[in-house]
């Protein structure tokens, strides 16, 4: 039996981890549930699953758990201290830890839990983009596994199983459904409104993500954790609306792994809970007829410019995928209120990395500093919209 936390248990990815985690209740123990401020959800997972631990991030909601359930129901569960919730994640009382915090909120717990050598379900992103270096090099010290969860790279990890030889591989490629501006005209993407950047075609996900991938900056940003997970620069995006391709590998006998299921969170979740075995994802199979309707097309680099940026941050290196971070954390934000144009979060984010001295980034202090910088900037210029 293994025991296991999930950070970010109320939203899509953890909700999909405790789909599986049900699915597989001999093989693991939800040992610790993580939420930022929604009480309602925790205390549901709480009923059902009865961790030994439980923490809001938000004082406020808190209150309100602690206001619903008795004391007597709660016991000791909760944590109350962020010291405490770190101690947790490096003791013993751990093995796997599912990341799924968004945001560079969740750089410090996914640290920690490198550090004290757990097997770690990555699905924030956004620690590898602007820390790989970093937690690299502590996963080689602690003996830490990192497995990402989303399925672009969680497909790329199942198709170089066995490889061994870093020669063998000619490069990654990282399929994408494009969103849901494929087909519009480029001359209409400042009509674009928010409800239409969150209607996403093929997944379910949060306004954040669903924004990012409506601009393609998802792809962007996987491009470099994908740098850093698979210690690879030559890195292409392929467009595939139907989103059953999930990723492949071209090798230098130029032949392709693939790996493909329906587009569903809780598959790369199973395999890396499950890893090296398999286990129940409680996830539906692919009908088969959809292959005959399976599409493939190159990005189109004009109307997703995003795309560009990956490159640039590769090629500089540094502190560049923090600024891209940070600006696109505030300005996709911002979006989402109203206050700046849909076209005006690629300018922000090309703006302030125009204005940004690259430089190298040895501690995670320096990557939390240039992300309050960034962040400054970018409520400064959109204060002038």
């Amino acid at each position: 039996m293994k025991n296991v936390a999930i950070l970010g248990s109320t939203g899509s990815v953890g909700s999909s981890s405790l789909e599986v985690l049900r699915a597989n209740k001999n093989e693991f123990e939800v040992k610790l549930l993580v939420a930022n401020k929604n009480h309602e959800s925790l205390i549901k997972q709480y009923r059902e699953f009865r961790p030994s631990y439980i923490y809001l991030h938000d004082k406020k909601a808190r209150q309100e758990l602690l206001s619903t359930l008795d004391k007597s129901e709660l016991g000791s569960s909760l944590i109350t201290e962020e010291d405490e919730l770190n101690h947790l994640l490096s003791s013993d009382e751990l093995d796997i830890v599912v990341a799924a915090i968004v945001g560079i909120a969740g750089l410090n717990s996914v640290t920690n839990a490198v550090k004290s050598g757990k097997h770690i379900l990555l699905a924030n992103k956004e620690s590898y983009i602007v820390a790989g270096e970093i937690l690299n090099k502590l996963s080689n010290e602690s003996g830490a596994t990192i497995f990402p969860i989303d399925s672009e790279h969680s497909a790329i990890h199942q198709c170089l199983s066995g490889i061994k030889d870093q020669k063998s591989i000619s490069k990654l490629i990282l399929t994408g459904s494009g969103g849901p501006f494929l087909d519009r005209d480029i001359n209409t993407f400042n009509e674009i409104t928010p409800e239409e950047a969150i209607s996403h075609p093929v997944w379910n996900m949060g306004p954040k993500i669903s924004v990012d991938s409506s601009t393609m900056m998802n792809k962007c940003l996987e491009i470099i954790e994908a740098r850093w997970l698979f210690n690879n620069k030559n890195i292409e995006v392929l467009i595939h609306p139907e989103g059953i391709v999930h990723s492949l590998v071209e090798f230098v006998d130029k032949s392709l792994v693939a790996q493909l299921s329906v587009p569903d969170m809780k598959i790369p979740i199973a395999y890396g809970l499950g890893y090296p075995s398999k286990i129940d994802s409680a996830a539906s199979s692919v009908n088969f007829e959809i292959f005959s309707n399976l599409s493939f097309r190159q990005p189109d680099f004009q109307k997703f410019p995003s795309l560009n940026l990956a490159r640039q941050c590769i090629e500089e290196g540094g502190n560049s995928p923090i600024v891209i971070n940070a600006v696109n954390e505030v300005s996709v934000d911002a979006f989402l209120k109203g206050k700046i144009g849909y076209l005006d979060i690629y300018n922000l984010i090309s703006e302030i990395l125009d204005k940004t001295d690259i430089k190298v980034v040895k501690k995670v202090e320096d990557i939390f500093e240039q992300d309050k910088q960034s962040r400054a900037m970018a409520m400064e210029l959109i204060g002038t919209y």
